[in-house]
């Protein structure tokens, strides 16, 4: 038991890895859509591509979305609509009506004849008003269907003009008054129905919607049928018109029919594996080409998330609605990458996933075409992400690359430019809009996984930041050698192709441990009083060592990402602070060379060495006196041998040929540095 828990505690990464690629493949199979595929690509106005083709089993013909659509419309525009007649505001306007008649003719002064003749024409207006019943406004559409009116639960079809409106009553009264000869007392009548006439019929919507909806059901999807056996399409026959809906039938009910209990588990066994061989190719990329990427498991669930984020986002799309699946960014990926990792990757990682997303998109060929070609536009024009002005250029080369390569397909199909989609290429425009938050979330991206991006290196070579205003005041001499460093180890990374900013700001940082003991650095001594004469050559060892566990330790502190704080850990390697030691068996020599050797490692990358050469060479010319040609072309030769000798570089990615390249850069800057100047008379 211990045995197995011992391996497992070994082997912890490796199990993860396997765990992430495990669930990767699992989450990547349940975002695909639940159906078979088929096994035929076809395109409208290309010709078909294999045997003649049979139907299979009976199926029938499917609309198409513009075909129902119409259909659809044409019975929306002969809708039916529906009012509701309400009793009981009649009765209450009846009730109120005798009370409302006497404000409005008082006794005092008509006689009672009078009052008995307006009263009996007041209820032959409330009788004619609400015996049609009084709308106050009509919500229904216009359409050429029937009007129906309830009333005591009794639907009765009517002229839509039977029912009084509210500004037609006065019309009402003025003439039920004219018929009775009282049409002096119109402005009475008028005012006295003003306030006491109430619309008590209103459209209802619930049941004309119901109405509509029962209308639609009621078309139907399909038109006609094709028999088992009969001919669909034979080869080399164009697909258009009536063979692409009977062959976009078949496709829909061969996916649909595929999809049964008794083989869902065999269509998903066979998912299951095709992702899973897209992905295990990821891994053995990595393990091959990319160890240091495999071996660090945040990084390698970093490009496993992003693959799923896309292939999530994607299959969503789809889902909703497949027209819109190019308005998805895929390019942010290879962006992403390239930005944290480098370009082969990137380009890799996005031709895998769209491999998985092949599976789900319409007209697959296309969409992987489009997006393989943009992939590639993106790793080729992308460099300096940090610059605003390349992310504009890039994504503008992005979108023109989809326009054209559209267009392209579209002349193929139809043999001309005419019928463009322009709301595929408005598409495409706001892919490239979408594309432009790449900036924004590789900053999240930052935060969550603890990567460097170069807008981050951007903002720490600042000089002007905390970390680097607080060297330059307590060790000024040890800033200004980081400085100098920084340009030196920044042009030899241009010569040979390695990462100059990360270069540049790790020399800016390495030597910030310094700071608590700077006057024990002779850079930062002033005077010629040196600290050091007053301590045994061990304490001063100590002291010389720690400052690169000093710089750790500030460093973290601060917020440094651990690719900054790579070169305060390596930047001297394994060395040996030789000056010491000898000292030191000078007074004991049994002393143990371990005790005044830098605890590593050693530089594991191009920049880490560069760092290291050039801090070495930086530091050393500080002794030179008047320096030629000759002295400095030998100085910085024995001070790398002596490097390569202690077998400094032995863990670096960097070949002899490179070496002499960055040598060859060195000795030009110290000439220039060291340049001799015509002496000036006195």
């Amino acid at each position: 038991m211990r045995t197995f828990l011992d391996n497992l505690f070994k082997n912890q990464s490796l199990i993860y890895k396997y765990f992430l690629y495990v669930v990767s493949v699992v989450c990547i199979v349940f975002f695909f859509p639940k159906g078979g595929k088929f096994k035929y690509e076809f395109q409208k106005g290309k010709p078909w591509q294999y045997e003649n083709l049979y139907a299979p089993f009976d199926f029938s013909i499917k609309k198409g979305a513009e075909e129902i659509a119409n259909e659809q419309k044409e019975v929306r525009g002969r809708q039916d609509n529906y009012y509701r007649f309400d009793s009981s505001i009649q009765a209450e306007v009846f009730e109120q009506f005798d009370g409302k008649f006497s404000d409005a003719f008082p006794g005092g002064e008509y006689d009672a004849d009078e009052l008995v003749v307006l009263k009996s024409a007041g209820k032959e207006i409330l009788d004619t008003l609400y015996g049609r019943g009084i709308l106050m406004k009509s919500n229904s559409r216009p359409s050429g269907g029937q009007t129906y009116l309830i009333k005591n639960n009794e639907a009765k079809k009517i002229n839509s003009n039977q029912i009084w409106k509210l500004p037609n009553i006065d019309d009402v009264i003025l003439d039920i008054l004219r018929k009775n000869r009282l049409d002096d007392f119109n402005n009475d009548f008028q005012e006295l129905f003003f306030d006491l006439v109430k619309p008590n019929v209103f459209y209802d919507d619930g049941l004309t919607e119901r109405a509509l909806e029962d209308e639609l059901s009621k078309i139907s999807h399909t038109r006609g049928t094709v028999d088992e056996g009969k001919l669909i399409i034979a080869k080399g026959e164009v697909v258009e018109a009536e063979n692409l809906e009977i062959l976009n039938s078949l496709k829909s009910e061969y996916e649909s029919e595929l999809w049964t209990a008794n083989n869902q588990y065999y269509i998903l066994f066979g998912y299951t594996v095709l992702v899973a061989l897209v992905l295990i190719m990821l891994l053995l990329f990595l393990k091959k080409y990319r160890p240091e990427i495999f071996e660090h498991n945040t990084k390698v669930t970093f490009i496993f998330f992003n693959i799923l984020f896309m292939v999530f986002i994607t299959t969503m799309v789809v889902k909703y609605d497949e027209r819109f699946v190019f308005v998805v960014p895929l390019c942010i990926l290879p962006l992403i990458l390239k930005t944290f990792f480098d370009a082969r990757l990137g380009l890799f990682v996005h031709v895998l996933t769209i491999l998985v997303l092949g599976f789900v998109v319409p007209n697959s060929f296309e969409y992987i075409f489009l997006q393989i070609v943009a992939g590639i536009v993106t790793i080729l024009t992308v460099s300096e992400l940090y610059k605003r002005a390349n992310l504009f250029i890039s994504v503008g080369q992005i979108t023109l690359i989809y326009v054209i390569g559209y267009l392209a397909f579209h002349i193929i199909h139809e043999g001309n430019l005419d019928n463009i989609a322009w709301f595929t290429l408005g598409l495409f425009l706001l892919n490239g809009m979408i594309t432009l938050f790449v900036q924004p979330l590789i900053y999240v991206y930052e935060k969550l996984f603890g990567l460097v991006s170069d807008v981050s290196l951007l903002e720490l070579s600042d000089t002007n930041s905390k970390l680097l205003k607080e060297l330059s005041n307590k060790a000024p001499g040890t800033f200004h050698h980081s400085l100098q460093v920084a340009n030196l180890a920044e042009a030899a990374a241009n010569e040979i192709g390695a990462n100059a900013m990360l270069v540049r700001v790790g020399a800016l940082y390495h030597d910030i441990g310094k700071m608590l003991n700077p006057t024990y650095f002779t850079e930062n001594q002033i005077t010629n009083v040196n600290p050091h004469d007053e301590l045994l050559p061990k304490d001063s060892g100590k002291i010389i060592l720690d400052h690169v566990i000093n710089g750790i330790e500030i460093a973290k502190k601060n917020n440094i990402p651990d690719r900054v704080i790579d070169f305060i850990r390596s930047h001297h390697g394994t060395t040996l602070v030789y000056y010491f030691f000898k000292k030191q068996q000078e007074i004991d020599p049994s002393s143990d060379e371990e005790e005044f050797r830098y605890p590593g490692p050693t530089p594991f990358s191009k920049e880490t060495a560069i760092l290291m050469m050039a801090d070495s060479v930086e530091a050393a010319s500080k002794s030179l006196k008047n320096p030629t040609f000759t002295i400095i072309n030998d100085f910085v030769d024995k001070i790398i041998a002596g490097q390569m000798n202690a077998d400094q570089f032995l863990n670096a990615d960097i070949t002899f040929k490179e070496i002499e390249t960055i040598k060859k850069i060195f000795k030009q800057k110290l000439i220039n540095i060291y340049h001799l100047r015509v002496e000036y008379p006195e």
